[in-house]
């Protein structure tokens, strides 16, 4: 049986919604139900956390390679302290390495998914934040990115779309995801994860 390891932040994590709400879990879920046996996600991923923070705590957990799936979505936090752009992409390629190399050195067992733009939510309304300059600026992490998942030959799934087009699919707080938002997302991944396990 395939195991799986889950990577990134507040979103991998699930912030305020219940752990089988997490979109690891529900993607495993789905899996399952669709025939496709895998193991119980391993996440590492905290709220808050940057890409650096992300490799210190990969560095901190015991990981237990070859995962038969690693999953990836960082750098929100990079965005939201307003770190640089370049910084961010040459930590995300140095932790995609990391992944494929958790993977077994199988670029496509690896499998990132986008950031969401926070920008939409509650939570930037009421504090008044720049959404437009919010929005560009995850545009631009999301097309470094992708360009770096695609050039080591991993799969890059767009979910950022999806949070601007239901801004209200939120957790109580008014900034993360509900555990409706997060099925959509699964539903966006799971295709992307089933040709990365076949």
């Amino acid at each position: 049986m395939p195991t799986y390891l889950a990577l990134g932040d507040s979103y991998t994590i699930g912030e305020a919604v219940a752990a089988h709400e997490r979109w690891p879990a529900v993607l495993v879920q789905r899996l399952r139900r669709g025939g496709m046996p895998i193991d119980e996600p391993q996440i590492v991923a905290v709220t808050g956390w940057t890409t650096d923070e992300l490799a210190q705590g990969m560095d901190a957990a015991a990981l237990l390679p070859p995962y038969g799936l690693v999953t990836l979505q960082i750098g929100v936090n990079n965005q939201y302290r307003g770190r640089p752009a370049d910084d961010y992409r040459e930590q995300f390629a140095g932790l995609l390495d990391r992944a494929i190399a958790l993977a077994g050195g199988r670029a496509a067992r690896v499998v990132v998914a986008s950031i969401p733009d926070w920008g939409v939510t509650r939570f930037a309304r009421e504090q008044g934040r720049d959404r437009a300059r919010i929005a560009a600026e995850l545009d631009a992490y999301n097309t470094l990115a992708r360009a770096e998942t695609e050039r080591v030959g991993a799969r890059f799934v767009d979910i950022t779309g999806i949070s601007r087009q239901h801004p209200g699919l939120l957790a109580d707080d008014g900034l993360h995801p509900s555990a409706g938002q997060y099925a959509l997302w699964v539903e966006a991944i799971e295709p992307a994860v089933r040709a990365a396990l076949r």
